[in-house]
């Protein structure tokens, strides 16, 4: 059995659901793990970006998948570590053979103007000369945007519904305005924290997903000895702003998915036995330490986890639509 993963390799069988880590890390910047961002990629063709965080972009690139492919991405909130390379995804997308619109979900903010669809007209005026200028260079039909912003504060809300594939988002508990998602397809199902404490919606509605990705944050002594946080900072930082490993392991036995992927954290050779040692104190089930380059296959008979072997000189993939009209 091969243990690596190669991307573009393997064609999916018609009712496989692969998920790639793209960033596994935190807003402190290292080459070993981006920050926030998984791919969903499901036996229909369909693929879908959770989060994007940076330093995320450069490892979806390097899985050699079409841009026109890569058109729809969901933001649980709208932090730098979790959507700081969305910008960079979008207006370059002429640069890197996108001829198709891309579409974002987000969600509404506590004041309108911190919500997704003002953070972006912000974004897009601070570089209304990037943006003209690509299109003027090049085919500008890539330079297409559809901001979809919903209400955070829906509990299980259907956002997605399309192909046979729905996403819904649940609140979470993360300064306000931010979400989890739960896709479901073909009798699969997929849930992903973004940022947040373990809540009584995340409870209620991923019991026995197939794969559950939720953060999980080293101890505060580790914080404050990796971070420089003082004792306040690390303790509320990792305990009430962030799920404290251990509370990762409480929502996980309650919730028995068939595997539980913990990621948000830097994942070394001293941090990672820590994590484990306080998600076993309360969860004995199906775990991985998350990543990046993590690549789970999902079907109903099996879980499968390997890592994949990216390319580290890509270009971009070639056109799928024609370029000239």
């Amino acid at each position: 059995t091969q243990h690596v993963y190669y991307p573009g390799t393997e064609e999916l069988k018609p009712d496989e659901m692969r998920i790639i880590a793209l960033g596994t890390g935190m807003p402190m910047p290292r080459l070993k793990q981006a920050a926030a961002s998984f791919l969903v990629e499901l036996g229909n063709g369909d693929k879908f970006i959770f989060d994007m965080g940076e330093g995320s972009y450069e490892r979806l690139m390097s899985l050699g998948i079409p841009l026109d492919q890569l058109s729809k991405v969901f933001l649980g909130h709208l932090h730098l570590d979790h959507a700081g390379d969305f910008p960079a995804l979008y207006f370059t997308g002429p640069v890197n053979n996108r001829l198709t619109q891309v579409r974002v979900w987000g969600p509404s903010g506590v004041k309108p103007e911190w919500g997704t669809k003002s953070w972006w007209k912000h974004i897009q005026a601070a570089w209304a000369w990037e943006e003209a200028s690509r299109g003027s260079a090049l085919d500008p039909r890539g330079l297409q945007v559809e901001v979809n912003e919903f209400d955070w504060t829906a509990v299980n809300k259907v956002i997605y519904n399309e192909n046979g594939v729905t996403i819904r988002s649940i609140p979470a508990i993360h300064a306000d305005q931010s979400v989890s998602f739960i896709l479901e397809w073909n009798g699969l199902k997929f849930a992903f924290s973004s940022d947040t404490l373990p809540n009584k919606w995340w409870r209620d509605h991923t019991m026995g997903v197939d794969i559950a990705i939720h953060e999980a944050f080293i101890p505060p002594d580790l914080m404050m000895e990796k971070f420089q946080f003082a004792p306040s900072e690390a303790i509320f930082v990792g305990t009430q702003g962030h799920t404290y490993a251990a509370a990762f392991g409480k929502i996980m036995s309650i919730t028995k998915p068939r595997l539980a992927v913990a990621y948000h954290f830097q994942n070394d050779f001293d941090t990672a036995p820590a994590v484990m040692a306080e998600i076993r104190k309360t969860y004995d089930g199906p775990l991985d330490l998350a990543t990046d380059f993590m690549v789970w296959n999902v079907t109903k008979e099996e879980i499968r986890t390997r890592m994949a072997v990216t390319n580290h000189e890509n270009f971009p993939a070639p056109i799928q639509r024609q370029k000239y009209p």
